[in-house]
């Protein structure tokens, strides 16, 4: 009896403490890549923000909500359901059941998700949903986006602001989007970098007690050594 006890104590002891990592930043700095296989590695859920606010936006298209109309928006954004998956490795989004992750990715659901996500009845709502799938990741979850650090979570246990250039950003996206002009890449990037970062609610912001870190000169697996190392101490100081 005493044997097993003390094995349990043991692994208790050596059983990293539960975490919860703000990672914010714009579009197209590896937040996406980062934040997954920072969660995979270290055993965390991983919850991408940013794709909630695409399916809600993916919904009003859908049903016909004009996204122009931040009443109209207001009045729609509560009625559907969005459940998303925290497996790092198969992370997963549905709408009302419906399976969104290859829908809410389209350029129509891009040039408009800005105009949704600025709604502050869209933001309280989606706000709570990702703070009520933080409360219950047992081991702890790696959260991205761009008001994680500052809104969302505010008392996160670590927090990380990615950046990159604007050409490095541009690069990536059109990497990822086979066939896309370069120029006009960058010029989207920006627009969304401001229109992020100049609204009232929950603007796109670095945290004052967040790490920046640059990802323009560094490769991916550089950058997700770096957060996991970041991580690893906080981990240790708990």
């Amino acid at each position: 009896m005493s044997t097993t006890v003390e094995t349990v104590s043991a692994a208790a002891r050596t059983a990293p403490a539960a975490v919860t990592v703000a990672i914010d930043g714009p579009s197209g700095t590896g937040k996406s890549s980062t934040s997954k296989a920072v969660a995979a590695q270290l055993g965390l859920s991983y919850l991408d923000t940013g794709a909630q606010y695409r399916a809600i936006t993916w919904w009003m298209l859908n049903n016909g909500i004009d996204v122009q109309n931040p009443a109209e928006i207001a009045m729609a954004a509560g009625k559907p359901v969005i459940v998303s998956g925290t497996d790092p490795s198969a992370p997963t989004i549905t709408v009302d059941g419906e399976d969104a992750s290859g829908p809410i990715r389209t350029q129509e659901v891009t040039s408009k998700v800005s105009a949704v996500s600025a709604v502050p009845e869209v933001r309280a709502l989606i706000t709570e949903l990702q703070r009520s799938i933080a409360r219950q990741a047992e081991r702890g979850i790696v959260v991205e986006g761009r008001d994680i650090g500052t809104t969302v979570l505010p008392d996160a246990d670590i927090k990380i602001f990615l950046t990159a250039s604007p050409e490095a950003r541009a690069a990536r996206r059109s990497g990822e989007l086979k066939g896309s002009d370069l120029v006009a890449t960058r010029e989207a990037l920006i627009k969304r970098d401001a229109a992020d970062s100049g609204r009232k609610t929950s603007p796109l912001a670095k945290a004052g007690d967040a790490v920046e870190v640059d990802t323009t000169e560094l490769t991916l697996a550089q950058v997700i050594e770096c957060v996991v190392t970041l991580v690893g101490e906080k981990q240790a100081a708990k």
